[in-house]
């Protein structure tokens, strides 16, 4: 579905407020320069009926990583560190996608004396094989939440408002995004019965030049192991 420039405002703003909490940058920390390209990206929390994940692009993850840590996402306030290190993942480079069940991170927090206050992206909005097959050639808005990273290194939540279709048989946001966007959460709305809108998760933004790749939510769900 194609949106009017107000029309994406609008829901880019309520995506922030819905899912904000959700997206974390990402920075990996096992290469020769932490900071140079591919060690950027962005990883979010999903939530569905076994449990809790946290999702990004397996380009990204290498073995470990540091997860940034919002004040906004943690407490108490005041409590948990500026950054937590991650390891342990289960990539899924078939699919481009690495997957870490929440249960080792809110351990790790509770033995910091924290917790977690995040707003996973939930499995009523992660797009099904029926959403994701009726993307097609025609550009539809897509809207990318992420941490870029800017200039100075400072990594705040972003909203990209660009054009996802379907090429070659692969879903694509149709416009190269800033390091630091790799790993993201891609959302499309669709029309509903009713008139109004619905929001879908279609999936995680891969690495690419010209555009990038979605791996879908369809092929993410089915490579998700146990939570426990």
């Amino acid at each position: 579905m194609l949106l009017d420039p107000d029309a994406e405002d609008a829901v880019a703003y309520e995506l922030c407020q819905l899912v904000g909490r959700a997206i974390l940058p990402y920075r990996r920390t096992d290469q020769p320069d932490p900071g140079g390209p591919g060690g950027d990206g962005t990883a979010f929390f999903f939530q569905d009926a076994s449990g809790e994940y946290l999702l990004t692009a397996d380009a990204v993850t290498g073995g470990t990583g540091d997860l940034g840590l919002r004040a906004s996402v943690t407490e108490p306030v005041g409590v948990a560190p500026a950054t937590l290190g991650v390891g342990g993942w289960t990539r899924r480079p078939e699919i481009g996608v690495a997957i870490l069940p929440a249960s080792e991170l809110h351990r790790q927090a509770g033995e910091g004396g924290w917790a977690w206050r995040v707003q996973p992206v939930i499995d009523v909005i992660a797009a099904d094989a029926a959403v994701v097959e009726r993307v097609g050639a025609a550009p539809a808005s897509a809207f990318v939440l992420a941490h870029g990273v800017r200039e100075d290194g400072d990594r705040p939540l972003e909203v990209a408002v660009e054009r996802v279709v379907r090429a070659d048989g692969v879903v694509r946001v149709a416009a190269e995004l800033p390091p630091g966007y790799v790993g993201a959460p891609v959302f499309s709305v669709e029309a509903d019965d009713d008139g109004g809108m619905r929001l879908h998760c279609l999936g995680l933004l891969l690495p690419g030049s010209d555009g990038h790749p979605v791996a879908t939510f369809d092929r993410i769900r089915a490579a998700l192991p146990d939570a426990a």
